[in-house]
């Protein structure tokens, strides 16, 4: 799909069918992720592909916000493998989780598959919960798979601020 029409019309999915992903389909949006720019390259994201009934059920107690989906990725950084920033503020694990997150959600939409970015959960339960290591740091999951005849955009999806209102030139 031409880039402009994807991220005009890609969306959060808040409704899902029960059709998984294709392990092909998979790999490639875990690909699009693992080819993601990391700062100093580290490439400290660890990705959990949550499938199973008992892994589901584990991130169901921690999250309310599947929406049904087959699959859910949790995207998670090892914090002993970060870059620091000047002024010692900063630890690159967040971001580079998010570039990693926001690069398999464009690469499931292109492959068909819809998704949603999910955060509403304790981060320190949900590793609990996944039984992950302590050095693992959970930024965001999201739900993936094929929406079902309710699950369309919000109504306000489209509505976007005008870039004089969202941009600043100094």
């Amino acid at each position: 799909m031409e880039f402009e029409t994807l991220i005009r019309q890609r969306y959060s999915c808040k409704n899902y069918t029960d059709r998984k992903v294709d392990e092909e389909t998979l790999q490639k949006i875990l690909e699009a992720g693992r080819l993601a720019p990391t700062a100093k390259n580290l490439q400290e994201q660890m990705i959990y592909v949550l499938e199973s009934e008992k892994a589901l059920t584990a991130f169901d107690s921690v999250c309310p916000c599947r929406y049904g989906a087959p699959t859910v990725l949790v995207a998670a950084y090892d914090e002993n493998n970060v870059f620091t920033y000047p002024g010692n503020q900063v630890k690159s694990g967040m971001e580079d989780v998010s570039i990693v997150a926001a690069h398999m959600i464009l690469a499931a939409a292109d492959a068909g598959v819809d998704s949603c970015w999910l955060n509403y959960f304790d981060p320190e339960k949900m590793a609990q919960a996944l039984g992950l290591p302590a050095n693992l740091k959970v930024v965001m999951a999201m739900d993936l798979g094929y929406a079902s005849e309710k699950g369309k955009p919000l109504p306000n999806h489209a509505k976007r601020k005008d870039l004089k209102e969202t941009v600043r030139r100094i």
